[in-house]
């Protein structure tokens, strides 16, 4: 493919040669010869003058790099189109291999890929070009849409409905039991968990999260909604659309996440907590209750401007304890206490 075709795939313009042969894409330190790189236009260009690249994209033209340069407006999301275009092999179906087991009444289309060892349940579904890596199960009734990639080692339970276009990462569980008990007698007595998972289309769950099945009724994972790894999220929870959770996010039960909310690393979400829409929470910040629009950080959250002028003062209260002690020594506290009752000023002892 040359940086012709490569310009007009990504909507660019160019400075080079549109003759020019890609034969890859990397990133700086790893782009050899004939590929093509990304500068996102931060820090010095030195790695980039001395790379072997052919090309390289950026947002502005680099008048000091005598390379090639594709512009676009958007270098880090061109890169990733162009990663996609050189690396995504097409799907080929290979059918249901021997060595998976398919229960019965199972309806699964014929341009698909099920690999040896997979299970899927009995009554269960699987749409066109969808892929079902080993050690998959599928439970009854369970129903998975059509371009879907299920890799090893995933479970999805009885009942659930995975939309189109999802990616599930390896180990991660769809509809393990929600975590409900009540105290009776001394013994916690187990809730029966009756619900189901449903993950709508263009979501992608990341490897060793879990989300639980409702008590009863629906945990609801939005449309684009992308969940890093090892997320938990709890019954009877509902996301929005285009929600990104980042790892180690533990979301509790019953609670609301709107659309286009951003919850950043080990943030924790206490149960029945609603989250407005283009919310964003900080890494591991504690939200509960009812969370306006806005942006947080700090446990519990407050908003992002009053937790940074709080942790600027945080962080000088050594400093302030310092100066307490000595003001205590020159101003013995009972006549500090008296003056502060009597709105008087502090006069210094001699």
């Amino acid at each position: 493919m040359n940086l012709g075709e490569i310009t007009t795939f990504l909507g660019g313009s160019l400075r080079g040669d549109a003759q020019c042969v890609i034969v890859g894409v990397a990133g700086i330190a790893q782009a050899a010869q004939g590929y093509i790189t990304l500068y996102k236009g931060k820090g010095p260009v030195d790695e980039l003058l001395a790379c072997d690249a052919a090309a390289v994209i950026v947002k502005e033209e680099l008048s000091e790099v005598d390379k090639a340069q594709v512009i676009v407006g958007n270098p880090s999301l061109a890169f990733g189109k162009l990663l996609a275009l050189f690396y995504t092999k097409p799907f080929i179906p290979k059918g249901i291999m021997n060595g998976a087991y398919v229960g019965d009444d199972v309806r699964v289309s014929a341009n698909v890929t099920v690999y040896p060892g997979a299970y899927i349940g009995d009554g269960a579904a699987v749409g066109d070009c969808t892929t079902i890596y080993p050690g998959v199960y599928i439970g009854e009734n369970a129903e998975i849409g059509r371009d879907c990639i299920i890799y090893p080692n995933v479970t999805i339970g009885k009942d659930c409905t995975i939309g189109d276009r999802v990616i599930i990462q390896p180990g991660a569980v769809i509809g393990a039991d929600g975590f409900g008990y009540e105290f009776d007698n001394g013994r916690h007595f187990k809730i029966p968990q009756v619900g189901r998972v449903v993950v709508e289309d263009d979501v992608e769950i990341g490897a060793n999260a879990t989300i639980d099945r409702a008590t009863s009724g629906v945990t609801l994972i939005g449309t684009g909604t992308k969940i890093d790894n090892m997320v938990q999220i709890a019954h009877n929870v509902t996301i929005g659309k285009h929600t990104l959770i980042v790892a180690q996010t533990g979301i509790a039960g019953s609670s609301k996440i709107g659309d286009y909310v951003v919850l950043a690393g080990q943030v924790g979400v206490a149960d029945h907590t609603t989250v407005e829409s283009e919310t964003q929470v900080g890494a591991q910040a504690g939200i509960m209750g009812k969370v306006k629009k806005g942006a947080y950080m700090g446990s519990p959250a407050m908003p992002h401007l009053q937790f940074k002028r709080s942790y600027t003062l945080f962080k000088r209260l050594p400093e302030i304890n310092a100066r307490l002690q000595e003001l205590e020594k020159r101003v013995p506290v009972d006549n500090v206490r008296t003056m502060l009752d009597k709105n008087e000023p502090f006069q210094r002892e001699e």
